[in-house]
């Protein structure tokens, strides 16, 4: 069966096209920019990829080889739903359909079960690090990460393997047409506000997730926001919990996502606690997720208050062992977002010496909206004394190069992804 992925360099896209080249199927694709994802599937064995949204190049793929199923990501739909390329597929008569469609058809060919990791904050690590202590117990997996690791590919199919572990996203509602085995919550709060117009609507999209699962883990928190009602379905932990500090990773929130991994792995394996704390121990972590680039700086994928303040929280306990001060280069993800967390930032980056604020990295966006300025973000802030509007360029590159210098920890938050500031960073500061 040949696949057709449109979208294919994203972080949901990405890692399924994977999947489905390792399955066995035939696997090609498309996206709007090139990026380093798009490189990492080129090397991984999907090279039939091209830049671009037009009717050319997808009629010469479908001609040397029929496309038999088109897939394409939520952002496709929403940004140009009147593509040349879905214009195509629908003159064509050809299958088309979002990620999720596709998953379950694998899901039910491979007699796979589903594990699932959903939530506003910490998704991708926990996914991660469930990987990391399913493949260290010894249990073959197959997965989805949206996120590169060092342990493994972004998604990976596996022969003979019973789970499929894999990150959830509510975005879109897409995590609504699964129905998990096993699902991990790490952490809810009103996000992705232009499909949940309201934060009652965002809760009750969790509230049917878990009632679509068999089995769900989730903070005591998390049930109170949720207003969960007891069952025995539902597994929920407290994070007053003193094992939880048996776990020595740097950043509180980081220990309470491994702690929901290790009760979820103790579930499916029977390993027992303290032998699964050792593994968790001993995570490597993933990319985006305070990243090393170059000695002293970091990249990081936080772009809500939430992550932010769990990125602080790693980054204060790093430099703390080395008494370095904290530098912030901030980049928000989306204008769109902003509108409804600017008031919301306050007391996130406490800890930090300076936060160099950029303009928001705009996808997606409303024509309507006025483009929010980084002053205007930065009013929001307790004490905006701390925060300098900044702009990417080489200034901002000599500033870095200056807190380097000076023995400073400095951390670039930001959740874009083709010529965000994480590539701008990777591409002005290499070990090489």
């Amino acid at each position: 069966m040949h696949l057709f992925f449109s979208g294919i360099g994203g972080t949901g896209i990405g890692p399924l096209a994977l999947i489905a080249h390792q399955a066995g199927y035939i696997v090609s694709g498309s996206d709007k920019q090139s990026s380093i994802y798009i490189d990492y599937l080129k090397k991984n064995g999907i090279t039939d990829i091209h830049i671009g949204d037009d009717q050319e190049n997808i009629s010469k793929v479908n001609e040397e080889n029929p496309i038999d199923w088109y897939i394409y990501s939520s952002a496709v739909a929403i940004e140009n739903p009147g593509s040349p390329e879905l214009s195509f597929i629908k003159e064509k008569s050809i299958k088309s359909s979002k990620r999720d469609e596709l998953l379950n058809h694998i899901l039910k060919e491979k007699n796979l079960k589903l594990v699932a990791v959903a939530g506003t904050h910490g998704k991708s690590t926990t996914t991660a690090m469930m990987i990391w202590a399913l493949k260290r117990s010894g249990l073959p997996i197959s997965y989805s990460v949206g996120a590169k690791i060092d342990f493994g590919e972004m998604g990976e199919y596996q022969a003979g393997s019973e789970y499929f572990v894999y990150e959830a996203d509510e975005f879109d509602r897409n995590f609504l047409k699964f129905r998990p085995y096993l699902s991990i919550i790490c952490g809810v709060s009103w996000d992705h506000h232009e499909i949940f117009l309201t934060r009652e609507d965002y809760q009750q999209a969790f509230i049917e997730f878990i009632d679509q699962s068999d089995q769900t883990i989730a903070w005591e928190e998390d049930q109170k926001y949720l207003s969960l009602n007891d069952s025995s379905k539902v597994m929920i932990l407290d994070q007053s919990n003193k094992q939880i500090d048996d776990v020595k990773l740097d950043g509180h929130y980081n220990r309470l996502d491994a702690w929901l991994v290790i009760q979820a792995a103790h579930k499916l394996t029977g390993k027992p606690i303290d032998q699964l704390i050792e593994i968790m121990n001993s995570f490597p972590g993933l990319s985006r997720r305070m990243e090393e680039i170059v000695p002293g700086l970091y990249s990081d994928y936080a772009h809500t208050p939430e992550k932010i303040r769990g990125a602080m929280s790693v980054a204060l306990e790093m430099a703390g062992k080395d008494h370095k001060k904290v530098v912030i280069i901030y980049e928000p993800l989306t204008n769109r977002r902003q509108h409804y967390i600017k008031n919301d930032y306050k007391d996130c980056f406490n800890g930090a010496s300076i936060v160099y604020w950029l303009p928001s990295y705009l996808a997606r966006e409303d024509p309507n909206q006025a483009v929010l300025k980084p002053e205007e973000l930065i009013a929001g802030l307790s004490d905006p004394s701390i925060a300098k509007p900044m702009q990417r360029d080489n200034n901002l590159k000599e500033i870095i190069n200056k807190h380097l210098e000076d023995g400073d920890l400095v951390v670039g938050m930001n959740g874009g992804g083709g010529n965000s500031l994480d590539e701008w960073l990777r591409q002005n500061f290499s070990r090489n």
